[in-house]
């Protein structure tokens, strides 16, 4: 069960993804997420403030997994790595609406909140980067050493660029499988392939 809070979230993200910051309007949140227009003001307050909330909420639903991925002494690093690759290729999957949001924001941001977020969220994962890096070089699970702000951006851009253009591929392969089943096979592909990419980069061997 979501919340009522949730549910207007929910209902604003799509929105907010369909139409921008500024084309979306209360009316048409409350009107998709069922309820009276003065409930969005009892929870937020305002359409920025929900914004924010909205953003605020999905990226640190991204922050909760990788303390527990660096404190993690049954994998070695390159398993980190994984399963890092795993969390957000599956975001990136089952929430374009709001991945669709943030590239938009990273383009014609102005909330200086939302930028804060945004700031913080990428400093976050390329911490994290660094900690599994700086322990796979000293362990010898790794051989190579890249630019770790490279590394994140190589991921990200891998993830959003494949994401953004799913449709256009599924043309060029003449794809007539339903979407669900095109997703499933798509999203195996692109998570194999931008492990792939990371392997080469960080001279990673699997059978060393």
């Amino acid at each position: 069960m979501i919340s009522k809070e949730e549910n207007i979230l929910f209902a604003a993200e799509k929105i907010f993804a369909e139409m921008g910051f500024e084309g979306a309007s209360t009316r048409e949140i409350a009107k998709a997420a069922n309820v009276n227009i003065s409930m969005i003001s009892y929870y937020f307050g305002s359409k920025e403030k929900l914004y924010e909330k909205l953003v605020e909420y999905r990226m640190s639903e991204g922050q909760f997994f990788s303390k527990d991925i660096l404190e993690r002494t049954d994998i070695n690093e390159w398993e980190k790595i994984e399963k890092i690759v795993d969390q957000f290729a599956g975001k990136v999957r089952h929430n374009q609406c709001f991945y669709r949001i943030m590239q938009r924001e990273q383009l014609y941001a102005k909330n200086p909140q939302i930028l804060e977020f945004l700031k913080q969220t990428k400093m976050g994962f390329i911490a994290m980067y660094s900690k599994i890096l700086e322990s796979g070089l000293k362990n010898g699970v790794f051989t190579k050493n890249p630019p770790i702000y490279l590394l994140h951006s190589t991921v990200s851009g891998t993830l959003f660029y494949a994401s953004n253009a799913k449709e256009m591929y599924k043309e060029f392969l003449n794809d007539t499988e339903d979407d669900e089943v095109f997703d499933e096979k798509y999203y195996t592909e692109l998570n194999k392939h931008t492990k792939y990419l990371l392997k080469d980069l960080l001279g990673y061997e699997e059978n060393k």
